[in-house]
């Protein structure tokens, strides 16, 4: 990385930091508050102890020993309670940061097109909301507790030692900066080997996501040596970097330990032979060793959390980099809105439009004109990558056209809200998923509010009278995916959810394409009763599907070959009748 990338990630951190706290500058306040009363009550007992056994070696003063006993029972419980308030806030404070922190990223991918969202992948994206936010999440919290305090401590510590004895203090402040300065060559060595460490782990995600996913058709083909191969070469390349990483904590302790045994040694040494000198009292030599055994303490501490703030730095730089992305597909700044209308009005219409990928050298699709009215059935067939899918993303806004106009309800769709456009869409995608939770909880993701009977009509018209027959009916459990479904029993799910909704605009992509011939029927039937004060566009592979369709677009490498009901296609379009054909003549042979 270069310094002026380095430099970036380092001021995009600290702002993305700054602005994660800024809510809660008098929390922030209010810990540093306590972190005084704390450290304020850990230093005032080894003054105290020093006084006491001064008064006990020279006079025995009991009631001058009662009192700084007293003022030593004090100070342990001021500075208990505001290190235990201090935990408390710092724990509650960093909660919300990292709270915060997902949200942002997961809000902001929400925003994303498909390829903004593939420019991370999907194991990096849930890396970045997860695990990033919590190593931020913790680091925070380390550091406000372990190295905050820290130069606040060295500089009470050591203006205490000069405050007893000179030349203890300078010793004291030696033992301070050699320490110091192991520490950040500690963090120097450690940083590049953190920021790595998140990369293995976005590949740990990947690949293991990828594994267990394509688990079937890794036992089908057989090629369980070879994933684990693959996963082994990821886990050991994030293995050996932990291990290099652990060696600099394991040697940064080690020494650490020993000067702290050599500081003490060293204290008693000189310490004897300054009382000796008559240059300090016998009492000062424990109080110069509490000073020093806590600077110590604090310093060891605040190197483990230290060696941590790389990582955690390198984990906001990569949150910011999806915060900082500008959505490719985006609202206006003036947004229009849609008008009702009456049936026949045209809902959509596509005008000599193309699309091309930001990454593609040429068009997806080249000059596409239909209309989309309401009370019609539209269809797309054509033959697989020629399109299909990509016309019903564009209606959606998940792609936008780049050349020619699409218009939904008379409105250019870039000029309307997406958050607009999509209320009037009921989509059933291709793969039908369904979210975990019960039956009812995924159809109400077309509207909140539906009461039981307009579940159960949906599901009627959707063809969904298994759900009846369910022990639990509405209330049955859904798995992550609908996995627990048959992929017929899905796809009549997701009409349904769809049903619910309620809209301008009813899209279904190749949606019929796990049921049998009798159920495509018989949904079919239903929906053209259902659906007649809405505009509705079918994409399918089988010909069966829209042979009753309003108007037929067949699509051919991206460009409209032809349109027109099914007997005027067969009649005027080869294309099409080709794709007929195929269908009919593997029907008959399968019979």
């Amino acid at each position: 990385m270069s310094e002026k990338k380095r430099d970036y990630s380092k001021r995009t951190s600290a702002r993305l930091l700054l602005s994660l706290l800024a809510p809660y500058k008098g929390l922030v306040a209010l810990i540093f508050v306590t972190m005084i009363f704390d450290l304020t009550g850990m230093l005032f007992i080894p003054t105290q102890l020093s006084a006491m056994v001064n008064v006990a070696v020279n006079s025995r003063d009991m009631s001058s020993l009662m009192g700084h006993g007293v003022a030593m029972l004090i100070a342990a419980f001021v500075g208990s309670g505001g290190y235990i308030a201090s935990v408390y806030l710092s724990s509650r404070l960093c909660a919300k940061v990292g709270r915060d922190l997902r949200m942002r990223v997961y809000e902001a991918s929400l925003g994303f097109s498909g390829s903004d969202f593939n420019a991370f992948g999907t194991g990096s994206m849930i890396t970045r909301t997860l695990s990033d936010a919590n190593v931020v999440q913790q680091t925070l919290l380390m550091s406000i507790l372990m190295i905050v305090p820290v130069p606040i401590m060295c500089a009470i510590a050591v203006g205490l030692a000069f405050s007893t004895d000179v030349v203890m203090g300078w010793v004291l402040l030696a033992v301070t900066l050699v320490v110091v300065a192991i520490c950040v060559a500690a963090v120097a060595k450690s940083a590049p080997i953190f920021t790595r460490l998140q990369g293995f782990i976005d590949n740990m995600n990947t690949r293991l996501r990828e594994s267990i996913t394509g688990v079937r058709v890794i036992r089908a083909f057989g090629k369980e040596s070879h994933e684990r191969a693959r996963l082994n070469e990821t886990f050991t390349d994030y293995a050996s970097n932990a291990i290099r990483v652990n060696m600099v904590f394991a040697l940064t302790d080690s020494v650490t330990f020993f000067l702290m045994n050599a500081v003490e040694a060293a204290i008693m040494w000189a310490g004897a032979d300054r009382v000796g000198a008559h240059a300090m009292q016998i009492g000062s030599i424990s109080a110069l060793v509490e000073y020093a055994m806590l600077i110590m303490m604090f310093l060891m501490m605040a190197q483990f959390a230290i060696l941590q703030v790389p990582r955690a730095l390198a984990c906001l730089t990569r949150a910011a980099e999806v915060l900082d992305v500008r959505p490719e597909i985006a609202d206006a700044p003036a947004t229009a809105s849609i008008k009702g209308g009456e049936r026949g009005e045209e809902v959509a219409r596509f005008d000599h439009v193309s699309m091309r990928f930001s990454d593609a050298d040429e068009d997806t699709l080249h000059d596409i004109s239909f209309a989309l009215r309401r009370g019609e059935v539209t269809a797309i067939i054509g033959n697989t990558g020629s399109g299909k899918s990509t016309i019903a993303k564009m209606l959606l806004r998940f792609n936008d056209v780049t050349g020619g106009s699409l218009t939904f309800g008379g409105v250019d769709v870039r000029r309307l809200a997406q958050a607009e456009l999509r209320e009037r869409i009921a989509y059933v995608p291709q793969k039908a998923w369904l979210f975990s939770g019960t039956i009812a909880e995924n159809l109400r993701h077309g509207d909140a509010s539906a009461p039981d009977e307009r579940l159960w009509h949906a599901l009627d018209v959707a063809q969904g009278s298994f759900v009846r027959d369910l022990p639990d009916a509405l209330g049955t459990r859904v798995a992550q995916g609908g996995t627990n479904f048959s992929g017929g029993q899905r796809q009549r799910l997701a009409i349904a959810r769809a049903l619910v909704r309620g809209a301008d605009l009813y899209v279904f992509d190749d949606s019929f394409s796990a049921l049998d011939y009798k159920t495509d029927s018989a949904l079919r039937r239903a929906l053209k009763g259902e659906l007649t004060d809405a505009a509705t566009l079918i994409i399918a592979q089988r010909v069966s599907t829209i042979h009753d369709a309003d108007q037929i677009v067949v699509l051919k490498d991206g460009e409209v070959v032809g349109l027109g009901t099914h007997d005027e296609l067969m009649a005027g379009c080869p294309t099409y009748r080709a794709i007929a054909d195929s269908q009919t003549r593997g029907e008959d042979s399968h019979a």
